[in-house]
């Protein structure tokens, strides 16, 4: 089957050629029925209720995704990468993004030499979830990620506080590469990571110091992003592999200067600085999910996809131990500058000259993975606005260069504003907790896939399912709460381990529903509910502070939804029901087409 860019929008692109891309009309923004006075809109909040209870049971479906919401482009996300594209855009997005940035800080404050294991441990975690993302991806290759995958089949409601901790994300994680990028340029001009920043004192700590030169980076490389992808991923991938030549300096030099005495103590905070470092530096491994939101612009999703996502999930994992290692065997742990922590390395084994090859290969990796995460952004809000969950005006594709100008833009200002005020500390922990949440309801969302077809899979078999899936979650939770009340001791985790492991056991002798259209995450449930587990341990590990800022964002969304959000979503899938069940019946609710060349 063609892909629904070719089916779907091709009429809608003929109709809307004459219509300006710049348009600005209330229509464009809000053109539901429910905001069409203020009379509708308050007869739309009296109904909250009955809307809400329709959201929280209404589930997408794949051939929805995938040829119905692209219709609101207009203009279709052209497929042009390939897996050598993929590799080279998760390597880019990936490298550079954390490694640079967390490293030395965890490994200061909180873990010590062991940032090696926490890395390892984390990379575990980010691979189980990468199988995850490209079994969805594969199956359902559209722009919208997670959010599309957890709108097929976590529902509508669900998909909403996940696409709301995906904009966080994305916006704190850009944010946090303009400030490390201002960092790292300062540390090559004047050994100073704040010398461009303006102090305010007057302000809060954390807040105090404004970044001009985040905001002027994180404009440049949205611009370049905005204008086309694949001239984007060309310029990635050549990049890249000079970043690798680099890297590859970095390590071996750092282990001919290495001693082992800067590896002793080894764990200088104990076990828990190992996992509440894993869980801060697994914003090293974020950026992988980036490429699933590429599947649009995909030419084979099938065989492009899995080689891209698992084969650079563990490239990128076996650099980054080494990259730590070599760190904390050339610095003791307490000398490393926690904010441009190899280039002052450098300058400590007296290869002053080097820091400069390391703040260049620093700057180039956090650049490329700023062009990627712009990418993926966008995308992922296309998808998002497609469902209306924001106005549908950011949904546009431009005709010429083939991208989502407008979903660029809104992110783009959005970071700007974050990357100007807040510092890297703050914007770490707020980071992680979003993504690890994500993680978490991704695997939750595959082991429904597998186990539940709606109106096929017959009520004792979904209540077994549930049953095991609560007491999963539950046994995940308490070893997670366990350990971040500090009781270490082994009964607490030896009871939520059995519980976990024999709930998962129970889980894979019940009968599987369905099987992977393409591309499988192998040993399920296993694997999925390890992903659950780890994550939700590895949350665990964050401070309170980190969870306190992640609820009051999930507060602000869902007032955001419960007075325009539901109401837009609601009056969208009722009014076209008959167009959507039209699209929707060439497959069931999650057998859609699939995009293939």
């Amino acid at each position: 089957m063609e892909p629904p860019s070719s089916a779907a929008t091709t009429t809608t692109t003929t109709t809307t050629k004459s219509r300006s891309y710049w348009r600005w009309s209330k229509q464009d923004f809000f053109p539901e029925p429910s905001f069409q006075s203020g009379e509708s809109y308050r007869t739309a909040l009296a109904n909250t209720c009955p809307r809400l209870k329709d959201r929280l049971l209404n589930r997408s479906t794949d051939s929805h995704e995938l040829l119905v919401l692209p219709r609101a482009s207009e203009n279709p996300l052209t497929p042009c990468l390939t897996w050598w594209d993929l590799i080279w855009l998760a390597f880019g997005s990936v490298v550079g993004s954390g490694i640079f940035v967390v490293t030395g800080l965890e490994a200061r404050s909180t873990a010590g030499p062991s940032v090696v294991l926490s890395y390892a441990i984390s990379g575990l975690s980010a691979l189980l979830s990468a199988f995850i993302y490209t079994e969805f991806a594969t199956d359902v290759p559209v722009a919208g990620g997670s959010f599309s995958f957890l709108r097929i089949e976590l529902g509508d409601f669900l998909a909403f506080v996940a696409a709301g901790n995906i904009l966080l994300e994305a916006l704190v994680g850009a944010a946090g590469l303009g400030r490390s990028w201002s960092s790292y340029f300062a540390s090559m001009v004047k050994n100073d990571p704040d010398f461009f920043r303006i102090k305010i004192g007057s302000f809060k700590h954390g807040f105090n110091l404004l970044d001009p030169i985040a905001v002027a980076v994180l404009l440049i490389t949205n611009g370049i992003a905005a204008s086309g992808t694949r001239k984007t991923s060309v310029l990635t991938w050549l990049s890249s592999i000079l970043t690798t030549l680099i890297i590859a300096f970095i390590i071996v030099v750092g282990f001919i200067h290495g001693k082992p005495s800067n590896l002793v103590p080894f764990f200088p905070y104990g076990g828990k600085g190992v996992f509440s470092a894993a869980a801060v530096v697994y914003w090293s491994y974020t950026g992988f999910d980036m490429v699933a939101t590429m599947a649009e612009e995909t030419k084979k999703p099938s065989r492009d996809i899995p080689i891209g996502l698992i084969g650079s999930m563990t490239m990128i994992t076996v650099i980054y131990c080494l990259m730590a290692l070599s760190l904390v065997s050339m610095v003791n742990y307490t000398m490393i500058d926690p904010d441009a922590a190899y280039s002052v390395a450098f300058v400590q084994i007296g290869m002053g000259w080097a820091k400069y090859l390391v703040s260049v290969c620093a700057l180039k990796g956090m650049t490329t993975s700023l062009l990627v995460g712009s990418m993926g952004q966008a995308r992922y809000t296309t998808q998002i606005a497609r469902a209306h969950m924001i106005p549908p005006f950011f949904a546009l594709v431009h005709p010429k260069t083939g991208t989502p100008v407008n979903a660029t833009l809104l992110t783009t200002l959005s970071s700007c504003v974050i990357a100007l005020f807040s510092s890297l500390d703050v914007l770490s922990s707020v980071f992680s907790v979003s993504t690890l949440f994500i993680f978490m309801l991704m695997a939750v969302a595959l082991l429904v896939r597998r186990y539940y077809v709606r109106e096929e899979t017959s009520l004792s078999d979904l209540r077994k399912f549930l049953l095991c899936l609560i007491v999963i979650i539950a046994a995940s939770v308490a070893a997670s709460a366990l350990w971040g009340y500090g009781v270490v001791g082994p009964v607490g985790y030896a009871v939520a381990g059995s519980v976990w492991f024999l709930a998962t056991l129970v889980l894979s002798f019940l009968p599987k529903q369905r099987a992977a259209k393409v591309w499988g995450v192998p040993l399920v449930p296993w694997l999925p509910s390890l992903s659950i587990g780890t994550n939700l341990f590895l949350m665990g590990s964050l401070g309170s502070e980190a969870f306190w800022r992640f609820l009051v964002c999930t507060g602000v969304m869902l007032l955001y939804y419960f007075f325009v959000g539901v109401h837009a979503t609601y009056d969208v899938d009722h009014q076209s029901g008959q167009e959507a069940k039209n699209g929707e019946g060439m497959g069931d609710n999650n057998q859609g087409a699939q995009h293939v060349s």
